[in-house]
């Protein structure tokens, strides 16, 4: 593989935007694709896919450079070094590039192999917390699943267009998408590309949506005509889902603490066709106190420690603190018994959140079920959902009726 310098030094100033700079991953990478506009679909895919690698296994290959944060710019490219070295590249002579004993880091990195915090590249806090939740086997298992690179999933957008419409219309634009066993509306792309460039998507035939994320619109088991509330809408992706598999019909009340979240779900919406969607930006509490006793479903899709979704969001392993877990416990149960108070007698609510953590799932649904705010309501179902059993996202959700 003949590499070029331009490519690895943006690799370079990405990682110290990340590391050093605290900065979001996607964000950044985005960011660097644009420093180069002669840069081709490989050379971009290089360098997304490297940084987003050495971001995943940032602990093991600090480990083996021997370096520690923050990282000085000898200090990245001696990670990338390392990286190169793993991945059988032969190291060009720049004088970045210090000379680099290949033999060492092979070694190392099959000590290192052996212990999990190091292989799989988690902080100590977080081996700690997830082994004593989940046992090691699980966890084992669990982490290397949610440190494989995420696949493209996409929903079918049935407002627009039928799943097999769908596959055809991409095949015609060279896209690859095939369907997904249990999964109604899903294609996931075999191979990597950009979606958002085709005309399917400019059409609003789909989103890109995770395989688990897509089960919890349906888990909520919504009718058309009915009014139903999505309490932290974000930008909205299952409130378009919602919308769609309420035929358009009733009323869809997306609320969310951030405006210009709101804003991007309502350039989606345009997009999707969905018309029954009625953004509300939460700005006092009187916003949702209105809406008490109201509506036949609730989705709370609950802020989160992000665990399940590190495929995606590597650098969430690196940003969470061991205080966030206690204060973001504390605020879904503030969320869910204020929010709960939405669902009116005989109407259902589903909690979800895409952590694998019980602290964060069920043991926020028995901590609720025995509140005040609980007790009329019974949990029908719920269902864990692990990257290591399911090849998606890990995701819990929780069905709940209220008498």
């Amino acid at each position: 593989m003949k590499l070029h310098r331009n490519l690895v030094f943006a690799v370079v100033d990405a990682l110290n935007l990340i590391f050093n700079e605290g900065e979001y991953a996607d964000k950044v990478v985005q960011k660097v694709l644009k420093f180069d506009k002669r840069w081709g679909a490989r050379d971009r895919g290089f360098i997304a896919e490297t940084t987003y690698e050495m971001v995943r296994y940032k602990r093991l290959y600090a480990e083996i450079a021997d370096v520690k944060a923050p990282f000085s710019r000898p200090d990245l490219f001696r990670m990338w070094a390392v990286w190169a070295v793993l991945k059988g590249i032969k190291l060009p002579d720049w004088k970045q590039i210090e000379p680099t004993p290949e033999r060492r880091i092979k070694g190392k990195f099959d000590e290192l192999s052996k212990i999990r915090k190091f292989r799989e590249a988690v902080p100590d806090w977080i081996d700690e917390v997830c082994e004593k939740a989940l046992g090691d086997k699980l966890w084992s298992k669990e982490i290397a699943a949610l440190n494989e690179p995420a696949s493209v999933v996409l929903r079918t957008n049935t407002l627009k267009i039928k799943k097999e419409q769908l596959r055809k219309a991409l095949l015609e634009e060279g896209i690859v998408a095939e369907p997904v066993k249990g999964y109604p509306l899903a294609l996931q792309l075999p191979e990597r590309a950009n979606v958002f460039v085709t005309q399917a998507f400019k059409n609003g035939f789909f989103e890109v949506q995770d395989g688990s994320s897509q089960l919890v619109a349906e888990f909520l088991d919504v009718k058309p005509g009915q009014r139903v509330v999505d309490t932290c809408a974000g930008a909205g992706g299952k409130s378009l889902h919602l919308a769609a598999l309420m035929e358009n019909k009733g009323q869809l009340i997306a609320m969310d603490i951030y405006g210009s979240k709101l804003k991007e779900l309502k350039r989606r919406a345009r997009r999707n066709g969905a018309h029954n969607i009625e953004p509300r930006e939460i700005d006092t509490t009187k916003v949702f106190k209105k809406l008490y006793g109201t509506a036949d479903r609730v989705l709370i899709d609950a802020p989160c420690t992000g665990l399940g979704v590190i495929r995606r969001n590597p650098d969430t392993k690196w940003k969470l603190q061991p205080d966030f877990l206690e204060k973001i416990t504390k605020t879904q149960q503030e969320i869910l018994r204020s929010y709960s108070k939405i669902v009116k007698p005989g109407g259902k609510m589903v909690y979800a959140t895409c952590s694998i953590l019980p602290q964060e799932n069920s043991d926020q649904v028995v901590a609720f079920l025995a509140s005040e705010e609980g007790k009329d309501f019974k949990l029908v179902e719920e269902k864990k959902i692990y990257a290591s059993k399911s090849g998606f996202d890990g995701f819990y959700m929780a069905l709940l009726h209220k008498n």
